[in-house]
């Protein structure tokens, strides 16, 4: 674990300094595009699965699902807690290990949460403990980045000035990994980062979900669930179904 950037990145205060604008309006607006085309029961049982801080969590919770929300990140879930009630849960949790057996009506693996490991085991090990963790027929949502949008308008190097700290984001493409390297100095000490993301396809997703017993049902380009079209949707959202037979 100590060599998997993201084991100590998201751990820090400074991944969260850095993404603290992101759009909770598009979050919530995702969320309400979601629910509606699944058409879950009143009170399904969903995993917010890599949940973060719980935004998403929070506001499935809100809108009436019971929700647990799992992070690898000791300092994310520590924060989501305090929002915790009767029907929200927060727990700290490696998504390649089983969690609840048929015990969840939808799992939601959101904002690019997937595509980290090197190890390609480790992605099947998502997928089956995902499967597991299904009812039967329960659904199963990926949304990831679209990897031919990326490469086309990737932009290789950005400034952020965030809580009077100046982010230097550089980005380039290696191995079919999009690699993002985050300089910045804070009280006299400097601090380096990296985030290591591969641009799957939707054909190795259709792989994996064949692999696990899922089926891929639905393919969506945007936060508002617009036709996928491989040139210019910035998003790839995938809905699996369990299948029954494994």
């Amino acid at each position: 674990m100590q060599n998997e950037w993201f084991s100590s990145w998201f751990d820090t205060p400074y991944y969260h300094t850095l993404y603290k604008n992101r759009d909770d309006r598009e979050a919530c607006t995702f969320i309400d595009y979601l629910t509606q085309f699944l058409q879950l029961s009143p009170h399904a049982m969903c995993w917010d699965l890599c949940c973060g801080k719980g935004r998403h969590s929070i506001y499935l919770n809100k809108k009436g699902y019971n929700v647990i929300g799992t992070d690898l990140s000791d300092q994310s879930i520590k924060e989501a807690n305090k929002q915790a009630n009767e029907t929200l849960q927060f727990h700290e949790h490696d998504m390649r290990n089983m969690f609840r057996l048929n015990h969840f009506d939808a799992v939601l693996n959101l904002f690019t949460s997937f595509g980290y490991f090197d190890n390609k085991e480790d992605d099947l090990k998502v997928f089956s403990s995902v499967q597991k963790s299904l009812k039967n027929d329960g659904l199963f949502v990926l949304d990831f980045l679209n990897a031919t949008y990326v490469r086309n308008n990737l932009v290789e190097n950005d400034l952020k000035e965030i809580d009077g700290i100046t982010f230097h984001i550089a980005k380039t493409i290696e191995n079919n990994m999009v690699v993002k390297k985050i300089n910045f100095s804070d009280r006299g000490e400097h601090f380096s980062f990296e985030e290591r993301v591969h641009l799957y396809d939707k054909m190795y997703f259709e792989a994996l979900a064949k692999q696990s017993g899922l089926e891929m049902t639905h393919t969506f380009g945007n936060y508002h669930l617009e036709k996928f079209d491989e040139r210019v949707s910035p998003r790839l959202i995938l809905v699996f179904k369990k299948t029954n037979h494994l």
